[in-house]
């Protein structure tokens, strides 16, 4: 069956054309490289005139210790580990829910009871054959924008060996795309792992004999706290109104942990919490050891990292399916309600859980590709992840709705009053289920040990896209002293989460959550999409996939990247701003000031592309007309890092080079000096001239 399958899409996807790689039949024009990563790659003195070289030491080989993964299997955990994140546990089973899984409330209750969910359980195999109709968006979704944007993003990667700046040599008109993706990147960075810092707060609160949420009395809890202990009285009635009583749960994440009574709103944030801040600092000084040595150090701690998350998510799973009310909570998870597909929001939740649970346009995907061999088959990678992540998003499901529904029946209220999203699932609502459970402390350090490897593979990807892109424009002072700039780079995030750490630190977190990665990063894919696939052209993008894995994407590649994939994001786009909502926390209203500033980050990302263009138009000379043609045209040095990989006209730019076609002829055969862009320009011409012979 999976054989059937994986040639029916090899069939769809790239018809009439090479098939990708496969242990048993490998492709005759694809070289297997084993060791690239210590060949002598393309050094800058072969790129640069004798003016250009001025006083740069000629005998410095600035990529030969940029460095490769030491073994496929690094790569391919590290891609899963940065896609398969919090959100996944967290955002996708509530999103799920709400937006086509549930159950209509059955109407035949009696007046004091209120509306509940039935309890009338369909056989397990129909549940799993409906699914929840959010999954029909869903996958939708993932065929449309998911897969093609993750195969794009690996491709330029893989291509040019690049982190997310120096790749722009392919059109340097846009680079400042590459820009915004670090101010993106930097900001998520900075709020993330005091989300990593919030799970070590839990899990070394777990080490204890009973969890400190587990009961009131505390002095951190009120008159409103209340242990929710049985869920009915004799009649069957509830004992009181739970909607004005608070958890131990409650109290101990919003009093104790975030402390936030100390704070009066985002401008007065109160103290820094100094448990919370030790946390943060240890949760830095992880990141920093497991990206010492870059990928060589963190592609051994993924195969950790990103396996041991599913061990841990099958023991939960296991657990909750068989608590008693466990289906009940699935049941409210899955049973779909097809009449939700009529409705936008469905659309645009599924768009956006594809959009973010992938990692797209944050430069991970990218960075992670530069690394790889030239040769990986990153086709099969990317539907390895892409359909691994959202299997593992389904499964997730289950784990916590099996946990819920149990919970829902111990406190006799419906499934949907105690389902929440975010931290609220995470830090108050799945601690209060462990409290219910025997050996709570045990499955309270699972949980919470799963959601930080969870956190750190992600946080690995954000930090290794900010080094390697600023050594890749520097790599004559900052590669050889990467460790030391790393370090830097983490002293400097962690200064800056500080106001995290304080008593308002959480207002902060979500404002920084709302805006730093909203419709700034959607500007940065759709850019991205068109400067790739219309400006440096589509056909020629489809060339340097073939040159590299033996194939030409097919249609289906190339219609999302041209139209549905774009137009896809756009739509995101404009329905973002058009159902644009203030940020909020619980009851908190953020103040005009704050939304302001909100605004102004996530603008200030998307300025930076115009700006950009701005400074690349100056740097060339003639006509307004002439200078951006030039600028957008590739740079003189793009295309494969190693002097073997560079194959037609790509030869032209390695003036020592020992191929058949050195620079010389290629200047015979184009004219001109800048042989690059005649070469460019000629590859432009065969391909109008092999369209039209096909038409």
């Amino acid at each position: 069956m999976a054989v059937g399958l994986e040639g029916f899409l090899e069939e769809v996807m790239f018809e009439g054309e090479a098939k990708p790689a496969s242990p048993g039949n490998p492709p005759s024009k694809m070289k297997k490289l084993q060791g690239a990563h210590q060949r002598k790659p393309i050094t800058p003195d072969l790129l640069m005139t004798p003016s250009d070289q001025g006083d740069v030491d000629l005998d410095v080989d600035f990529a030969a210790d940029r460095g490769n993964w030491t073994g496929k299997l690094d790569f391919l955990l590290s891609c899963i580990g940065y896609c398969v994140g919090l959100g996944n546990v967290w955002r996708f089973p509530y999103r799920a829910y709400t937006n086509g899984g549930g159950f209509t409330e059955s109407s035949d209750m009696g007046p004091g009871e209120g509306s509940r969910p039935t309890c009338d359980l369909p056989p397990p195999t129909a549940l799993l054959l409906h699914a929840g109709a959010f999954l029909v968006p869903y996958f939708l979704m993932l065929a449309i924008c998911g897969i093609p944007l993750f195969f794009l993003e690996l491709s330029l990667g893989q291509f040019s060996s690049l982190g997310p700046l120096a790749v722009w040599k392919i059109s340097p008109l846009f680079k400042g795309a590459g820009a915004a993706t670090l101010l993106i990147v930097g900001l998520v960075a900075i709020y993330y792992n005091a989300i990593i810092a919030y799970v070590l707060f839990y899990l070394f609160a777990s080490l204890t004999s009973s969890l400190p949420w587990e009961h009131c009395g505390n002095w951190w809890n009120t008159d409103l706290c209340l242990e929710h202990r049985g869920s009915k009285d004799g009649n069957g009635a509830l004992p009181l109104n739970l909607t004005s009583t608070v958890s131990p749960s409650e109290e101990y994440w919003s009093r104790y942990v975030l402390h936030i009574q100390g704070s009066r709103g985002i401008g007065s944030p109160g103290g820094i919490r100094w448990n919370l801040c030790l946390c943060l600092l240890l949760a830095w000084v992880i990141v920093f050891l497991c990206i010492l040595k870059g990928v060589k150090s963190s592609g051994k701690v993924v195969y950790f990292t990103a396996t041991f998350p599913y061990l841990i998510l099958l023991m939960l799973l296991v657990r909750g399916v068989t608590l008693p009310g466990a289906w009940k909570g699935i049941q409210f998870y899955l049973t779909p309600q097809f009449h939700h597909l009529l409705s936008s929001k469905v659309w645009v939740e599924a768009a956006l859980q594809i959009f973010y649970s992938l990692g797209v346009g944050f430069g991970g995907l990218l960075t992670f590709a530069s690394y790889n061999t030239f040769h990986q088959n990153i086709y099969r990678d990317t539907f390895i992840v892409t359909l691994g992540n959202a299997i593992t998003s389904i499964l997730a499901g289950f784990a916590i709705f099996s946990v819920l529904g149990y919970m829902s029946q111990e406190l006799g209220v419906p499934v949907d009053q105690v389902a929440k999203a975010g931290p609220g699932l995470a830090f108050v609502v799945y601690p209060q289920a462990m409290t219910m459970l025997p050996l709570s402390p045990f499955w309270s350090f699972l949980f919470f040990f799963m959601l930080l490897t969870l956190g750190l593979d992600s946080q690995f990807a954000f930090l290794e896209t900010i080094v390697t892109a600023v050594t890749d424009e520097f790599p004559y002072y900052l590669r050889p002293k990467k460790a030391v700039f790393s370090g830097l780079i983490c002293v400097a995030m962690y200064l800056m989460g500080l106001v995290l750490t304080t008593d308002g630190g959480m207002y902060w977190l979500v404002l920084l959550d709302d805006y730093s990665a909203s419709f700034g990063l959607m500007v940065v894919v759709v850019t991205t999409c068109l400067a790739v696939t219309r400006v440096y052209g589509i056909q020629r993008f489809c060339r340097d996939v073939h040159m590299m894995l033996g194939f030409k994407p097919g249609l289906y590649f190339r219609a999302c990247w041209l139209f549905l994939s774009p137009a896809t994001l756009l739509a995101l786009l404009v329905y973002s701003i058009v159902k644009y909502q203030p940020s909020e926390y619980g009851s908190y209203r953020f103040p005009a000031w704050a939304e302001l500033l909100g605004i102004l980050m996530g603008l200030l990302s998307c300025l930076m592309i115009p700006a950009g263009m701005l400074v690349a138009v100056l740097r060339e000379e003639g006509s307004l007309w002439e200078r951006l043609q030039q600028a957008s045209r590739p740079a003189m040095d793009w295309g494969p890092s190693l002097e073997e990989n560079r194959t037609g006209m790509y030869v032209a730019t390695l003036a020592g080079s020992q191929s058949p076609k050195p620079l010389v002829v290629h200047m015979r055969k184009y004219g001109g000096v800048t042989s690059f862009e005649n070469a460019a320009v000629q590859v432009d011409r065969e391909i109008a001239e092999e369209e039209e012979s096909m038409m």
